[in-house]
């Protein structure tokens, strides 16, 4: 079968139009993947590689070599979905990015996205040219596919990794920064070839960097102030309003001739800080559509590749993939953290965490597009590239981080709090889940100390509820329901998190509620 956007091909060479029985069948299959895709999350997540090595697998063994056959050539609808997806894709992130975590890393975060990626670029074009022979227009345009870190495989790493917040909170914001430079010197390399002005393409990229900015900030903030004062007939017309909102800054952004991609990823940070109602129902839909991107850009991805073809790629592409993780990723991270007097072992793991993903390999679909002279070997050479170090980097950073002393102690990781806004009562209904190890184990309900307007209503314990005493012992693996009225409900739930991290004394040990917010 050959799949394309206007006709489905059959064996016997005949075209005709997709028909009801066609779309039946892609139905069956699409359902199949996703299942499939779904099951193959939980493999994922205990072997530490990131998703898309799986479901990029599940599109090569569905395409042409592979068990289902489908032929699907067609670059220019794979870089429009793969564009499309990434916008949800950096929304999701946006929204999970507490900005206690990323004001603190936004300098650092800002030197790797721009200067970083100058010196990434240059580095690993120059490799690919004199160390593999490639021209010098087919380097630049690796060079700058590769250069930037996925958002996608960042943030499902990351997060479960127990890494410092600073760390964390830098590698988050430049993956959500350097696609806009990258996608600008791509497009350029791939239309005009080198750029004989440097200068005016560096201004250029500012420029786009600087409207992005403006317009994801001004919509985000916009779009929090309307939902938090217009109240909506059903809980489930918010997570939709929070999607279009950050979809909304990408398009603004973009035909304003900004970076749409920075314009969504701050936007959606905007949204993801403002306490907006019926928060998890929302963080929840994010979650969901995130997911789904991912699944289907990488899917596609497998789809587009031709396996067979791979072959005469794979050492340039191991090659150059070395030049990039052990010299140009490294000396950039140095470069650019210098200044910062960052440690030595954080620039360490921050220099193998450079993860790529499925934007260098959207990214690669642009001098397909374009018809650059050997546009099929860069997207070959990008592809394995991706694979092989992707599949050595993601399941080694735990480790590296534990040996560096980085990894934090899991068992001590944040309390997880779900917000239900009451507005009739004005206040609101904390769900807490007490994680194993919490320092909140053995800490009793009066020594929460939470401040005046709020109070623990129930305990839910190995499925039995009961309503608290102040001398109740909580323990591990609780669920408590704690009630605040408006004016404390922040000033609760930081107290929260500050004794889950600290125990009872945390005012006293240094684990305060300023800390907690983080």
């Amino acid at each position: 079968m050959y799949v394309s956007s206007r006709a489905v091909r059959l064996s016997q060479g005949r075209e005709r139009p997709l028909t009801v029985h066609h779309l039946n069948q892609l139905l069956l299959v699409c359902s199949i993947v996703l299942l499939v895709a779904v099951a193959a999350v939980r493999i994922s997540s205990r072997s530490g590689l990131p998703g898309l090595l799986v479901y990029l697998g599940i599109g090569v063994a569905i395409g042409q070599d592979g068990i289902g056959g489908i032929q699907f050539d067609n670059a220019e609808l794979t870089q429009v979905i793969g564009y499309a997806a990434l916008v949800v894709i950096l929304a999701e992130g946006g929204l999970g990015t507490k900005w206690t975590e990323i004001r603190p890393a936004l300098p650092a975060a800002s030197a790797l996205a721009l200067a970083g990626v100058a010196v990434s670029v240059g580095v690993t074009a120059a490799a690919a040219h004199f160390l593999t022979g490639l021209e010098w227009r087919q380097s630049l345009i690796i060079g700058a596919v590769v250069s930037s870190t996925d958002a996608a495989a960042v943030f499902s790493v990351l997060r479960r990794v127990p890494l410092p917040a600073r760390v964390r909170g830098t590698l988050e914001a430049e993956s959500g920064f350097n696609d806009a430079p990258v996608v600008i010197l791509v497009v350029a390399f791939s239309t005009a070839g080198p750029v004989e002005h440097w200068y005016v393409l560096v201004g250029e990229i500012l420029l786009e960097l600087a409207i992005g900015a403006a317009v994801g900030l001004a919509v985000g903030w916009l779009g929090s102030l309307g939902l938090r004062h217009v109240a909506l007939p059903a809980s489930g017309l918010y997570p939709i309003a929070v999607t279009a909102i950050a979809v909304a800054a990408y398009a603004v952004g973009a035909i304003a001739h900004g970076s749409g991609f920075l314009a969504v990823y701050l936007a959606s940070m905007v949204l993801g800080n403002a306490r907006l109602p019926h928060w998890p129902a929302t963080r929840g839909f994010a979650e969901g559509l995130g997911w789904i991107a991912q699944i289907g850009m990488f899917v596609l991805l497998g789809l587009l590749v031709t396996p067979h073809e791979l072959g005469d790629d794979i050492v340039p592409a191991l090659v150059i993939g070395l030049a990039l993780t052990m010299v140009a990723r490294p000396l950039s991270v140095v470069l650019c953290l210098v200044p910062f007097r960052t440690p030595w072992q954080e620039q360490t793991l921050m220099s193998w965490a450079g993860l790529r993903g499925a934007v260098p390999i959207i990214l690669a679909t642009i001098p397909m597009v374009e018809g650059v002279e050997a546009s099929e070997k860069i997207f070959n050479i990008v592809f394995v590239l991706v694979v092989v170090y992707t599949l050595i980097q993601g399941p080694t950073l735990p480790w590296l981080a534990r040996t560096l002393r980085l990894g934090g102690d899991p068992g001590a990781a944040d309390l997880g709090i779900e917000s239900a806004p009451l507005e009739r009562l004005s206040g609101h209904l904390l769900s807490v889940a007490i994680p194993a190890g919490s320092k909140m184990h053995g800490v009793e309900v009066g020594e929460l100390r939470l401040p005046a307007g709020s109070a623990v209503t129930l305990v839910v314990r190995e499925g039995t509820s009961f309503v608290p005493l102040p001398s109740t012992v909580l323990r591990r693996g609780d669920e408590l329901l704690v009630v605040a009225t408006d004016p404390v409900r922040d000033a609760a739930e930081r107290r929260l998190r500050a004794v889950g991290r600290g125990g009872k004394l945390a005012g006293w040990l240094g684990t305060g509620e300023s800390q907690a917010e983080g």
